[in-house]
């Protein structure tokens, strides 16, 4: 089948703050966002034919599981409808937009509904920490020193991969330290990010150690949130009496292959992509891409093409990837700002680039943007992550 035949927009957009939210449940969260999607997109939960929910973690933070999304959603009017229930560590948001996407471009559908809500925050967090340390291969041996000391099995994942880059590249904590930097004073202009307030290098560097060289706030955070999309066909488009669509020009979504030798995931699903939809990364104009960690984020300018091997780290001195730049990158404020709620994650990564592509991100908005990516990683399996999503989208 060749999905090009046939076009599928984002017509619709909703999002809960992000942060740490005691008192919400991910039934609320959900309930919030689809009825914002739902709204932006001038239709009703009677006009929706497929819903795709993703959620990570609730059977370890909650005990919700199995039916999450019919318990979520049973209160929106989309009880009765076709629900996709969808787990995929990090990426389970990305994932069900890829399915929702299918299902659109395929005929199957004319509109469909994608919901990512996640509810992270626990008063123990060490049960926080253990959801994140089921993202990886249980069978799998880890090195003794992966989450000994930190408690985060991921950040010192993250913190090997980064001592490593640095010994080749030359990277120095005061890079990362900027990303940090660049992802606060983007956060500061969304008013749903979990971390508003701006810092300084010195003020990261100097903040407490997690995994060396990695500080705490180069590290995503725990949090709660949800973010819902609505999708349609081009025929049903044209029945909508004020749409504002956003295309997707193309999804790719690959698994980890776990040898070390070959392109990682996030290497793999954005030439993938870039293929289907005859999108280069010179074409780019706003990205949000996997910043669970601060370096992660100048390492995936490279996975994405959008520089040379080893160049991340000029790449980001240059200036062009902060707010307003050549190449915005995470102008939300990223997984480190913006917050990262893992099954809400990739769909609030679209949300994002839905806003910057309207023009409609207020002051962090990239000026005249009409092409964006999305980069979304999950889980972690031989070294390499256990999923990865990419998302061209333009108008």
């Amino acid at each position: 089948m060749n999905l090009m035949n046939s076009k599928c927009a984002v017509v619709g957009v909703g999002m809960t703050p992000f942060g740490k939210q005691p008192d919400l449940t991910i039934r609320q969260l959900a309930e919030s966002a689809v009825a914002q999607a739902l709204a932006d997109a001038g239709l009703g939960a009677q006009d929706v034919e497929q819903v795709f929910f993703a959620n990570a973690a609730a059977g370890l933070i909650t005990g919700q599981e199995m039916i999450r999304a019919q318990a979520a959603l049973r209160n929106t009017g989309l009880g009765g409808l076709p629900m996709t229930n969808i787990e995929n560590a990090c990426a389970s948001g990305s994932t069900a937009l890829f399915h929702a996407w299918c299902a659109v471009v395929s005929g199957m559908v004319d509109v469909a509904l994608v919901v990512g809500a996640e509810k992270l925050s626990h008063p123990d967090k060490a049960v926080s920490f253990q959801a994140y340390a089921r993202a990886v291969d249980l069978e799998e041996p880890l090195p003794s020193h992966v989450g000994a000391g930190s408690g985060s099995i991921f950040m010192d994942i993250y913190a090997e991969k980064t001592r490593k880059y640095m010994r080749e590249f030359g990277a120095t904590p005061d890079d990362f330290a900027q990303i940090v930097v660049k992802s606060r004073a983007a956060a500061a202009l969304n008013p749903l990010a979990q971390f508003r307030g701006r810092l300084t290098v010195p003020e990261v560097l100097g903040a407490r150690m997690v995994s060396d060289p990695l500080t705490l706030p180069m590290c995503s955070p725990i949090g709660d949130g949800a973010a819902a999309l609505v999708l349609v066909s081009a025929a049903r488009l044209k029945r909508l009496t004020a749409p504002d669509p956003v295309w997707i020009a193309g999804m790719s979504m690959v698994s980890g292959l776990a040898r070390q030798d070959l392109p990682n995931c996030a290497q793999r699903c954005t030439a993938a992509v870039y293929e289907r939809s005859s999108i280069g990364a010179k074409d780019l104009d706003v990205v949000e891409l996997h910043d669970a960690s601060a370096p992660a984020e100048l390492i995936h300018y490279e996975n994405l093409g959008l520089c040379g091997k080893g160049e991340g780290a000029s790449l980001l001195r240059s200036g062009a990837t902060a707010v307003g730049g050549r190449i915005s990158v995470n102008p939300s404020g990223g997984l480190l700002s913006r917050g990262h709620p893992i099954g809400a994650t990739g769909v609030a990564q679209i949300y994002e680039l839905v806003l910057q592509l309207r023009g409609r991100a207020g002051g962090r908005q990239r000026p005249g943007a009409k092409v964006a990516l999305a980069e979304n990683n999950g889980g972690q399996i031989g070294g390499d992550s256990a999923v990865g999503v990419a998302t061209v989208l333009h108008i």
